[in-house]
């Protein structure tokens, strides 16, 4: 079974909220985005949440994962696998990062899902995503010389970086903070190759 079937089944009218969604699960948290702020927000009423999301929060969550995965996948996966120079495809999956955290204005979801009772729901998803970026960033910089124990310690510098700078960035309210690490990350990547 391949990574399309397992993806769950939701209709287009679905699909339509999944930016909603993913704006407010990054805004209040899996426990703080109650229904009736989901239902606002969509302009959706409990039973049509229901009948589009019948497992409920659980289920919208899901959907944003998988929205948030063909996003990755098209625009920081692809480009990494890409031909080219290591510094150029870091710089791509730099910019896409850069917009998909409009420029450090906003959180990271995955982050946001390992506190609360989210963690324990969403954990494994979060990690498996988390050592899927690490290992992409690793293999450009493999394919480039670097060995793999000094590439996958770049990779994992590179995402606590940007993991840093987006909490840094909103809690100094600071979005240059972001900025900045993010421009500086190919380099860093890249350095000595």
């Amino acid at each position: 079974m391949d990574r399309q079937d397992k993806k769950l089944k939701i209709s287009a009218n679905a699909k339509s909220h999944i930016p909603c969604l993913l704006q407010l699960f990054r805004e209040y948290g899996y426990d703080g985005a109650t229904l009736a702020k989901i239902s606002e927000a969509t302009g959706l009423g409990k039973a049509s949440l229901y009948h589009h999301f019948p497992g409920g929060k659980e289920q919208m969550v899901e959907a944003v994962l998988d929205f948030l995965e063909d996003w990755v996948e098209e625009n920081i996966a692809r480009p990494l696998q890409s031909d080219g120079e290591a510094s150029t495809r870091l710089q791509r999956m730099c910019d896409r990062i850069s917009e998909l955290y409009e420029n450090g204005e906003q959180p990271c979801l995955l982050a946001i899902l390992l506190m609360g009772s989210a963690r324990d729901l969403f954990h494994a998803k979060v990690s498996l995503r988390l050592r899927g970026w690490i290992e992409a960033i690793a293999a450009v910089l493999i394919e480039a010389g670097t060995s793999e124990i000094l590439a996958k310690q770049r990779a994992e510098n590179a995402i606590i970086a940007i993991q840093g700078s987006l909490i840094l960035s909103r809690g100094l309210d600071d979005p240059t903070i972001f900025q900045r690490t993010i421009q500086e990350i190919p380099d860093n990547l890249c350095q000595g190759l």
